[in-house]
């Protein structure tokens, strides 16, 4: 599908075959990326790019990290709150109480689906913020203040 043979709609019709495998593979979670539709389709970089625009107005993909996008299937959940009120909430879904350890930065990274300096930076804004404690570099943080409903909203 090269933009001499087809220069208007090419984006469009790059997103309906998108859309279509999409439909058909239920298990797809990422699409491809952004050079293998350049080369099967023979196109530049913005035309794939102004596809997975539609796609993304159409609520069926998202940028996702990494420079990659992901596939929004109807009824998932995705929890679009800041990494820090994300962690901030383990504290009262995992019932933990003042002086009570805090998970680890890795096993965090695990859970939230992150590298693990995002969490650490995430952490800090929490130690800024009172909620956590640290006793210093490898020590286990323990948490400070139980935030109520209002601070986490």
């Amino acid at each position: 599908m090269s933009q001499a043979a087809s220069p208007r709609g090419t984006f469009q019709q790059i997103a309906d075959a998108l859309k279509a495998k999409i439909d058909d593979d239920q298990e797809m979670a990422v699409l491809p990326p952004v050079s293998e539709l350049m080369d099967r389709y023979d196109v530049s970089r913005g035309v794939v790019l102004r596809a997975f625009q539609v796609l993304r107005r159409n609520g069926d993909a998202e940028p996702v990290p990494g420079g990659r996008w992901g596939v929004i299937r109807p009824g998932d959940a995705v929890d679009r709150r800041p990494l820090e009120v994300r962690i901030a909430a383990v504290i009262t879904d995992d019932r933990l109480t003042v002086g009570a350890p805090f998970p680890s930065a890795s096993v965090l990274a695990t859970r939230f689906g992150v590298s693990r300096p995002t969490v650490t930076k995430a952490l800090d804004k929490l130690e800024a913020a009172g909620v956590l404690a640290s006793a210093g570099q490898g020590k286990v943080r323990t948490v400070r203040a139980v935030p109520n409903r209002e601070e986490r909203s």
